[in-house]
């Protein structure tokens, strides 16, 4: 896989992630390859693809040189990802986002093209337990539901380059298209994951009833305390 060089032009937009969890299963590629846009390749690990649903908290979110604005700049998030490659180079893309601040999910979906969905969620931690609740209310959307409580277990991480960890985490790409099937990569930059291995009770998980994937077994689990992560305007690639 190619890794590209960071962007020449400025940085637009900074954000830390929190208590972050990924819950990761094996899919089978073809039922990936099926949901993805032409030009878009699954990107797959000793012939499996994975599918990931990753909830937890954003703050500080600002564009460069603008102060946080109280209301705007934290709410939780909850995705559901896949990988993928366009032309060698690795990123992850994003079959929903849900998130509880309504003007963030407009602006994600006008000008980065990306699923984002109106929910309400709940949030809570205490000690190393988070305790998260989310239900999709998106018009026109189906419901979905997610409801977890998950924690870091272990001592920090230092994933190998060849690892399944670096594999489903070092990810500095996104990729969207528009209603037009243009494709668009957008780059992120942070220092390495702050990983550790995780233990996850899941109560409820629909978010990839509408792909028709099931995901079944346990799922692989790595924790995120926080991470800050700068973000930079897309570019067409397709």
């Amino acid at each position: 896989m190619t890794k590209l060089p960071l962007p020449r032009t400025p940085w637009v937009l900074r954000m830390t992630w929190q208590d972050l969890c990924f819950l990761h299963w094996r899919v089978d590629p073809e039922a990936i390859t099926r949901t993805l846009p032409r030009g878009i390749e699954v990107d797959t690990r000793e012939g499996r693809a994975w599918l990931g649903a990753v909830p937890f908290r954003m703050s500080g979110v600002a564009p460069r040189f603008a102060p946080e604005v109280p209301g705007l700049s934290a709410f939780p998030e909850l995705n559901l990802r896949t990988y993928v490659t366009v032309d060698g180079v690795p990123g992850v893309w994003f079959y929903s986002l849900d998130a509880a601040q309504p003007l963030a999910v407009r602006l994600a979906r006008r000008f980065f093209h990306l699923p984002y969905f109106d929910a309400r969620m709940w949030v809570d931690r205490e000690g190393q337990v988070t305790r998260y609740a989310s239900l999709r209310t998106h018009r026109g959307e189906p419901p979905a539901r997610f409801a977890a409580a998950y924690r870091p277990v272990g001592p920090a991480l230092t994933p190998a380059p060849d690892s399944l960890e670096a594999w489903l985490t070092d990810r500095l790409a996104l990729y969207s298209a528009d209603s037009r099937g243009r494709v668009f990569r957008g780059r992120i930059d942070h220092v390495a994951w702050p990983l550790r291995r995780a233990e996850a009770v899941i109560a409820e998980n629909t978010l990839a009833d509408g792909l028709g994937i099931p995901l079944e077994g346990e799922p692989h689990l790595l924790h995120a305390e926080h991470l800050e992560v700068r973000a930079w305007w897309l570019e067409r690639v397709r």
